[in-house]
C-alpha cells in the first residue's frame, strides 16, 4: 500500500493531481462542444496564438495568465471579426494564430535565455505548476462550468445549428463570441498543464470517446468531463513508476482509451447485424 500511495506524499505531486483532474474535467465538458461544433481547429490555432501572448508577457514582466489571457481574448475576437468580414473562419484562423505563433517564435530567438519557459510552454508541465496556478484553474473551473449550465440551452442549439438557432431567438453572434472567449480562457488556465502541443488531445479526445457511447448530448457532455478527469489522474499517476513526461503519458492514455472504445464499439455492432433474429414461437 505505501507502494501505490507514495507519490502522493509529495505537495507537487498532489497539486499536479488536482490541477490535472480539474482540467481534464473541463477540457472533456467544453471539448463536446468543440466537436459538435467542428472547432478542433479554431482550439488547436487559438492555442498556438496564445503562446506569442505567453513569451511577450514573459519578455515585458507580466503576469502570465494577464498577459496570456489578455492575448488569447484578442485574438479569439480578432478571429470573430475577420470571419463576420467575408473571410472564412478557417483563413481568419490561420492568419491570426500563425502571426500569433510566429511573432512568439520571433521573441523565442531574440531572448534565448528562456528556452526551457518555452519547452514548458510548449509540452506542458504538470508537475511544476504553483498554489497560484492552482487556485487560477479552480476559478476558471468554476467560472466556465457556471457558464455552460446557466447557458446550456442556447448554446446546445447553437451547438448544432446555427441558422436553426437563430430562427428560435438564440443570439448567435452572442453565442459565437461568448464561446470564443470560454475557449481562449480554457486554453490559457491549462496550457502550463499540458502545453500547446498537447492539449488539443484533452479537448478532443475524451469528448470523441463519449461521442461512441451515447448520443444524448447531455450524457455526452457528463461522459466526456468524467473521462478527462480519470484520464488526467491515471496518467499522472502512472507517470510517476513510467519515468516519462506527464502530458504524455495523459495524451497517450487517452488515446488507447479511445482506441479500445473504438473496437468495442465496432465489435458490439458487428454482433449486432451477425446475430441472427431468434424465431418467435406463439402460444395459444
Amino acid at each position: 500500500m505505501d507502494f501505490l500511495l507514495a507519490p502522493f506524499r509529495y505537495d507537487f505531486f498532489s497539486r499536479a493531481i488536482l490541477v490535472g483532474m480539474m482540467a481534464g474535467l473541463l477540457c472533456g465538458v467544453m471539448g463536446v462542444y468543440i466537436t459538435t461544433r467542428r472547432m478542433s481547429y479554431i482550439a488547436h490555432g487559438l492555442s498556438h496564438a496564445i503562446l506569442g501572448g505567453a513569451v511577450l508577457s514573459y519578455v515585458l514582466g507580466l503576469n502570465f495568465y494577464i498577459g496570456s489571457g489578455i492575448w488569447g481574448f484578442a485574438a479569439a475576437l480578432l478571429i470573430q471579426y475577420l470571419t463576420g468580414r467575408k473571410v472564412y473562419s478557417d483563413a481568419a484562423i490561420g492568419i491570426v494564430t500563425t502571426a500569433s505563433f510566429a511573432l512568439g517564435v520571433a521573441v523565442i530567438s531574440t531572448y534565448r535565455k528562456f528556452s526551457q519557459n518555452f519547452e514548458a510552454a510548449l509540452f506542458g508541465n504538470v508537475l511544476g505548476v504553483s498554489p497560484s496556478d492552482l487556485w487560477v484553474v479552480t476559478v476558471v473551473t468554476v467560472v466556465l462550468l457556471s457558464l455552460v449550465f446557466f447557458f446550456y440551452r442556447p448554446l446546445l442549439f447553437w451547438s448544432f445549428d446555427r441558422e436553426v438557432a437563430q430562427v428560435h431567438g438564440v443570439p448567435v453572434v452572442a453565442m459565437d463570441t461568448l464561446f470564443a472567449l470560454m475557449l481562449a480562457t480554457l486554453l490559457v488556465a491549462t496550457l502550463n498543464v499540458l502545453g500547446v502541443t498537447l492539449i488539443i488531445s484533452a479537448v478532443v479526445i475524451p469528448a470523441s470517446i463519449a461521442r461512441l457511447l451515447s448520443d444524448r448530448f447531455g450524457l455526452m457532455m457528463i461522459l466526456s468531463g468524467i473521462l478527462g478527469a480519470a484520464i488526467a489522474f491515471v496518467g499522472i499517476y502512472l507517470s510517476y513508476y513510467l519515468d516519462i513526461a506527464s502530458g504524455a503519458s495523459v495524451v497517450l492514455l487517452s488515446t488507447l482509451v479511445f482506441a479500445c472504445v473504438l473496437l468495442w464499439t465496432r465489435l458490439q455492432r458487428w454482433r449486432k447485424r451477425r446475430l441472427p433474429s431468434l424465431p418467435t414461437k406463439h402460444y395459444q
